[in-house]
């Protein structure tokens, strides 16, 4: 595992963070073959499971060093269906941030990422209430996730007078998705923030599994609403015959598909690390050799020209829904 600083801050992370957005109930083998695969940033959220993904996290994490570990949690929608607040007001951010750092066992958290933009919100009003939350240990650092380029320039600017670290904006990445690239990316690097790319897996398509008429048993597309829901937009015939044709890339390179999909991501040197979800170790592991991976421009010019027209650049393309959610 090869690491990375994110933006121009001092936190080092690993190239692969792994994330439980639709793998609330984590076997705590996943987390153990991530810790000595050299992983050490997690990412879950408040709202994943109603607070599920963080109580796994934290059982997960039992056996490691709080401090040899990198810990990412955010802030944004509603955390029980009978819950009267979400957004980034005052009072969901104090409330949101403890109960985090209960489920997850920790007195601190070292990246709080803001998982959408608040337009209800006054942006002065949650940088304060991340300043006191900042100044009292329990940030480390803060991150913002689908913020638009106009979003991360203001909570820069907000960020620098209320002395906010502001280091993150995780963006959805992939071959297949490269909205960020044209404005939001540049606009942060300008800013000294860094990028964790989410999805680069695309839900799994991007590893080839799946076929026109073909669902494997176990998979996402083959298990609860959620996973079923997250990838059944995403299984168009000329699509996944299109994904299919990167096999012969990924075999040229000695990678598998997943492998290539997630160097892919890394190539781009805004990316300080590629955010991906598992099951099972042995996608853990399997997903770890892509760390360290160079790809020329041989191969990155193979991979455009096979996923030609399916491929999404277009900046005024809204956030990514169904098949492109968080990891």
């Amino acid at each position: 595992m090869e690491y990375r600083r994110l933006g121009r801050s001092g936190l080092v992370v690993s190239e692969l963070s792994l994330g439980n957005r639709l793998t609330h109930r984590w076997s705590p083998d996943c987390v153990r073959a991530a810790l000595e695969s050299g992983i050490t940033t997690f990412h879950t959220a408040a709202a994943w499971g109603h607070g599920a993904a963080e109580e796994s996290l934290a059982e997960g994490l039992q056996a490691a060093r709080r401090d040899d570990v990198v810990l990412c949690t955010g802030v944004f929608w509603r955390e029980r269906p009978d819950a009267a607040h979400s957004g980034l007001g005052r009072k969901h951010l104090f409330s949101s941030l403890h109960g985090s750092l209960r489920r997850l066992r920790t007195d601190h958290i070292d990246v709080y990422q803001m998982y959408r933009f608040d337009h209800r919100t006054p942006l002065e009003e949650t940088f304060l209430a991340l300043s006191d939350l900042v100044r009292e240990g329990k940030i480390r650092y803060v991150g913002t996730a689908e913020w638009n380029a106009e979003q991360v320039l203001r909570g820069s600017a907000l960020a620098d007078e209320f002395r906010v670290p502001l280091v993150s904006n995780q963006v959805h990445y992939s071959m297949l998705w490269r909205v960020p690239e044209s404005q939001v990316m540049p606009a942060a690097t300008r800013a000294g923030i860094g990028h964790f790319g989410s999805i680069p897996l695309v839900q799994g398509i991007l590893t080839g599994k799946y076929g026109p008429d073909e669902i494997p048993p176990g998979s996402r597309a083959d298990g609860d609403e959620d996973g079923r829901r997250s990838v059944t937009p995403l299984l168009d015939a000329e699509l996944l015959d299109r994904v299919r044709l990167l096999r012969g890339v990924a075999d040229a390179v000695g990678l598998t598909m997943a492998q290539l999909a997630i160097a892919w991501a890394l190539h781009h040197t805004d990316i300080a690390s590629a955010v991906v979800g598992a099951s099972r170790p042995e996608q853990v592991i399997e997903n770890t050799g892509a760390s360290g991976v160079s790809l020329d421009l041989d191969v990155l010019t193979q991979v455009d020209q096979l996923l030609g027209s399916s491929v999404r650049a277009d900046p005024r393309l809204a956030i990514p829904q169904n098949g492109y959610e968080d990891a």
